[in-house]
């Protein structure tokens, strides 16, 4: 697979892009791609070499964790039945939406997304427009990160990702223009317990948004 071949500009994706996707992780590559959000780099979570590269590409330590994304809810909690009640409330006011969760990670999962904390989990499920919802078909979960270089701007269109990135990366899907700002962090590892939460970083989703939800879940 080359960058090359894997990039070209369609404004909505079809179900040939989510194909290709799905390909591109099962050989143990690394996309480029749109989200809810900004431009991210996405990878198996569970192959090894595939989660090294991009934190390579990205220039990221690799204590830092990044982020588990699946393309539905109805997925995501399939795949986490130790959710406690509490918490899969939560996260079907929040989800599918601009927001990463910190969960507590019961049994260990993805410990190669986890880095130095295997007791967290970060979880996001984007709402994806009308023009990339054929993402929705991709069926497993992929470990994500913003497409820049740690520490630099967002991506809010595929002319924004460093062209080493894109030359780079193993597919490359351009979604037209995103929003532009980075998900809400939400901190919800004492929410079972003690019905507390916190807003780790504030992205694309207020804490005003935020504490309507979390009061109708009272």
């Amino acid at each position: 697979m080359t960058g090359a071949e894997g990039e070209r500009a369609p404004l909505v994706l079809d179900a040939d892009d989510a194909r290709r996707l799905e390909e591109c992780l099962a050989n143990g590559g690394v996309a480029v791609f749109p989200a809810d959000t900004v431009y991210g780099l996405c990878c198996d979570p569970q192959n090894e070499q595939a989660v090294s590269r991009l934190y390579t590409l990205k220039g990221r330590a690799t204590e830092r964790p990044a982020a588990v994304m699946f393309f539905s809810l109805e997925r995501a909690l399939g795949a986490l039945p130790e959710l406690a009640s509490g918490e899969r409330a939560a996260l079907e006011a929040l989800l599918p939406g601009p927001v990463t969760v910190l969960l507590p990670n019961r049994r260990r999962r993805f410990p190669l997304a986890c880095a130095v904390d295997p007791a967290t989990l970060g979880l996001r499920v984007p709402r994806l427009p009308d023009r990339l919802a054929a993402l929705g078909a991709v069926r497993g979960p992929v470990m994500q990160s913003s497409a820049n270089i740690s520490g630099e701007r967002e991506a809010r269109s595929l002319a924004e990702v460093l062209p080493r990135l894109r030359r780079e990366a193993d597919l490359v899907l351009d979604g037209g223009e995103l929003p532009g700002v980075p998900s809400t962090v939400i901190d919800l590892r004492d929410y079972e317990r003690r019905q507390e939460w916190r807003v780790v970083r504030e992205g694309a989703l207020s804490t005003t948004v935020l504490e309507c939800t979390f009061a109708s879940l009272a």
